[in-house]
């Protein structure tokens, strides 16, 4: 048996990790757009690394598009298995998927319309809104703590990992010539203190992990609540200075935590009188999926909901629909809020937004969750300035926040709290992926001293025989 790293490996986007079994029999492990990678993210995008129709079934740890969203390019280039996901990822992937398809054909219109200019060739969308509405048709629905026999001699079961509506973490088990191999692999790790999700849920004895190490180097700041800082941000954006808060926020996960904590002001009485904007469709959409599957919800969430039937609504929330409200928020100079797509500000409604307000010292931007470093969120947390934006520079004056409590990745301790429950002398090896190379060697000195002494850090496209 050999499993091929070809995403998220040394990187954090573009989940791909291939399992090559010896009777032919290959599963592949998410299918996740790269992203925030400059002018290299279109050519990893199109390079899987293997062959599509080689490809027998994608297990599928949960909805973020950097794990999901290049399923529609892998069956229009020739996979035809099942797509094996719990019920909540297949309900966000349909939203998703063709959002993201809608995303690609965007951005190839406009390139080829400059492309067209110059007399260059033109270049193809990723894939299109056909291909991913014919994607969702390969989906089978697993529920958590289910065993589902893939195949002889293979099967699965998933178990919630706590980092949105749906995430799991996968476990196989596989019998070749007789010997029965455990993988499990993390997908992304939520926080045992989310604001809204259960904790992730134990798991059993492994031979191999592939495990999340996003935060693996550093330990979330939990003193003082997301709400108190957040309060804090807006009285200082728009009571004190008057000007924007913009917020760059995941359609799912990020942008409900965010209005969680701001209908958690209100019922406190606390939340300013100034106006808040979700500025994304999709946004608005996945916030119905994460209200349709409320007992993923934690037992806080649960007390909450017997006071308050909509933890995500409160007085003042607008939802932007059309494209020119959105223009007309840059228009409006009085302070609000804006909470719109992407989190890594790298393309949607925000950029533009952060555009219009990036030179303004009276504003405020405020990241609350990862971004690649390549990304523009990514070089706005680091202090690069000026920025570029839209191919033009532009001085960063406006205020620079990060509020890391909010993101749905658990830290360092949360990861080794993950662990726990495995005997480290029947754990063979633990695969670090999902993480920038810096913050994966300290993560693997980390594991080195706890115990657990095999520690591999795979590049992309690497090989090992299990």
């Amino acid at each position: 048996m050999k499993i091929t790293f070809h995403g998220a490996a040394q990187t954090v986007t573009g989940s791909k990790h291939l399992i090559q079994l010896k009777n032919g029999t290959n599963i592949l492990l998410d299918c996740g757009l790269f992203q925030g990678h400059g002018s290299q993210t279109d050519e990893m995008n199109r390079d899987f690394g293997f062959d599509p129709e080689t490809v027998n079934y994608l297990v599928l740890s949960h909805a973020h598009i950097d794990h999901s969203g290049l399923i529609p390019r892998l069956v229009a280039e020739g996979f035809n298995g099942d797509i094996i996901c719990t019920p909540a990822t297949f309900d966000l992937c349909k939203i998703l998927l063709q959002d993201s398809a809608k995303i690609q054909e965007s951005d190839i219109r406009y390139a080829n319309k400059r492309r067209a200019k110059k007399g260059e060739e033109l270049f193809e969308p990723l894939y299109t809104a056909k291909d991913a509405r014919t994607a969702l048709t390969f989906f089978k629905r697993v529920k958590y703590s289910t065993i589902y026999q893939i195949e002889e001699g293979v099967s699965l079961s998933f178990e919630d990992a706590g980092h949105i509506i749906g995430s799991a973490s996968v476990h196989l088990n596989i019998k070749e010539d007789g010997k029965l191999t455990r993988i499990s692999f993390s997908g992304d790790v939520g926080r045992y203190k989310d604001l809204i999700l259960k904790a992730p849920s134990p798991f059993r004895q492994a031979d191999y992990i592939l495990l999340e190490s996003t935060y693996g180097d550093s330990l979330h700041e939990d003193a003082v609540p997301a709400a108190d800082k957040l309060l804090k941000i807006i009285e200082d954006t728009c009571l004190k200075r008057k000007g924007k808060l913009i917020i760059p926020a995941f359609s799912v996960g990020r942008t409900q935590e965010v209005l969680y904590s701001l209908n958690s002001l209100e019922l406190a009485g606390k939340l300013p009188n100034v106006k808040y904007y979700v500025d994304s469709p999709l946004s608005e959409k996945a916030t119905m999926v994460v209200k349709s599957h409320p007992w993923n919800f934690n037992e806080k969430v649960q007390e909450v909901l017997k006071v308050d039937d909509d933890p995500f609504d409160f007085k003042g929330l607008n939802y932007i629909e059309d494209a020119e409200e959105s223009r007309a928020l840059n228009d409006d100079p009085t302070p609000m809020v804006i909470i719109s797509a992407s989190g890594m500000a790298e393309a949607g409604r925000v950029k533009h937004h952060i555009r219009n307000n990036i030179e303004n010292p009276n504003c405020t931007v405020l990241m609350v969750g990862y971004a690649e470093p390549a990304s523009l969120g990514g070089r706005l947390k680091n202090g690069v300035n000026p920025v570029s934006i839209f191919g033009e520079y532009y001085q960063v004056n406006a205020h620079i926040a990060s509020l890391q409590s909010m993101s749905a990745h658990g830290d360092q301790s949360d990861l080794i709290h993950f662990l726990n429950g495995q005997d480290k002398t029947e754990l063979k090896k633990i695969f670090l992926v999902h993480g920038e190379i810096d913050t994966q060697n300290i993560f693997k000195a980390e594991l080195n001293k706890r115990g657990y002494e095999n520690v591999e850090i795979p590049n992309r496209h690497e090989s090992f025989e299990l």
